[in-house]
């Protein structure tokens, strides 16, 4: 374990501070625009367009990082994303909030894509699940300490956003100061999103359904819980359970998919999900206090569907072909989260519990689509035997599309 873990040890402190930091903002935005009395409609329009940033980011951010390397395109990123986020405490306006947002998302694809390129470059083969791996769970861990954040400041105050700020810019320390050997960039691939899309259609909708719901959680979570005026304390351990959910559940889940073909497995998890979601918002309604405790085993089950979706559709191409698959994958998981905060905005607007009939909704849908493309087989059935191995992998962040993940990581 010391031998896969010292080589990376710069990258993880670096990960582990920007997904608080990146956490902590997130959740804290939605709440100071509830408090300050802005519409859910405007607050899902200005967290939206932290997504359109992270689309937009990556069209130019892996040319950066060929340019100038992996340590200064890092270094530059975190300097922007510091300084986009402590100006959002200068005024607050959601027009204004909504071009920082976008700033955000631009900047932040550029930090998601150094690191985990130069995790998949510099990781021997036999070792690049497990490195993998621990990112994943530095990650979880980074964003279950960023909620609690939020209750170290008051939110009418700039205490939260200095904080936000401190995270990203201490992100900067490890990843200068490192000694690792400098990665070289990954080649850029143009991919044929129509061929991918037809040849994995249960794959490529279920990142589009990942992106729908994970991006509306985090963008619009907040909101509900200040919708039902939770604390912040309530607020913060609401959005830790669910990410502590994710990080336990992805495993035993991960390990279902690999002895059962994941067509069945996405099925299933959206059936379930639909299921879940009465029983969740019966809790909601009548013991509140409980609701962190459901909500383990909820956000365990929706931010499973990204991972297995992907496996589902690695299982489907060749090696040679994973850069271009793997691009399709997140651009599709990219517009699903673009898409996600506008609509559940909407649907809150209609009803408190808007955010989770949305979850509902999107998750019956598609437990619908996959059931009929299975039913008419219009996809191909993996055998078990020759699926590859799950890998456990980040529910959230968008990765730079025409980054190459490792064989062990895709498949």
């Amino acid at each position: 374990m010391k031998s896969i873990l010292s080589p990376f040890i710069a990258l993880y402190a670096a990960a582990f501070a920007l997904m608080a930091g990146m956490g902590l903002l997130g959740s804290f935005l939605g709440v100071r625009l509830t408090m300050d009395g802005f519409s859910v409609e405007i607050i899902g329009r200005v967290m939206t367009s932290y997504y359109l940033g992270l689309l937009a980011g990556t069209f130019f951010c892996s040319r950066l990082i060929q340019g100038v390397g992996h340590i200064r395109s890092f270094t530059a990123f975190a300097a922007l994303t510091t300084c986009v986020v402590m100006v959002h405490a200068l005024y607050v306006s959601p027009l204004t909030w909504a071009l920082l947002r976008f700033l955000t998302g631009v900047s932040a694809i550029g930090l998601y894509t150094v690191i985990e390129s130069w995790l998949c470059e510099c990781s021997a083969p036999k070792v690049r699940g497990r490195v993998f791996a621990i990112y994943m769970v530095v990650s979880y861990l980074g964003q279950g300490f960023g909620q609690q954040l939020l209750n170290v400041g008051a939110p009418e105050g700039q205490t939260l956003f200095i904080l936000s700020a401190l995270c990203i810019c201490i992100c900067i320390v490890p990843v200068a100061t490192t000694h690792s050997i400098h990665p070289n960039p990954a080649e850029i691939v143009s991919f044929n999103f129509k061929a991918i899309f037809l040849k994995s259609p249960v794959g490529v909708s279920g990142c589009l359904v990942a992106g729908l719901i994970t991006s509306s959680f985090y963008a619009m979570g907040p909101v509900f819980c200040r919708q039902f005026d939770m604390s912040l304390f309530e607020l913060s351990w609401f959005m830790t359970a669910a990410i502590l959910g994710g990080l336990l559940l992805q495993w035993p889940i991960g390990a279902i998919s690999d002895r059962f073909d994941r067509s069945l497995v996405l099925l299933v998890l959206g059936a379930v999900i639909c299921l879940a979601t009465p029983c969740v918002l019966i809790v909601a309604k009548s013991k509140m206090e409980l609701l962190p405790y459901a909500m383990v085993v909820y956000g365990g089950l929706i931010f499973s569907i990204y991972p297995v979706a992907v496996a589902r559709a690695q299982d489907l191409f060749e090696t040679d072909e994973m850069v271009l698959v793997s691009s399709a994958l997140l651009f599709a998981y990219g517009v699903g989260s673009s898409i996600g905060p506008m609509v559940s905005s909407m649907a809150m607007a209609k009803s408190p519990f808007g955010l989770f009939l949305f979850f509902m909704a999107v998750s019956a849908m598609y437990a619908l689509v996959t059931f009929g493309l299975r039913k008419h087989e219009i996809i191909e059935i993996i055998p078990v035997e020759e699926q590859g191995d799950f890998v456990f992998m980040h529910k959230t962040s968008v990765v730079a599309l025409n980054q190459e993940l490792p064989e062990d990581v895709t498949t």
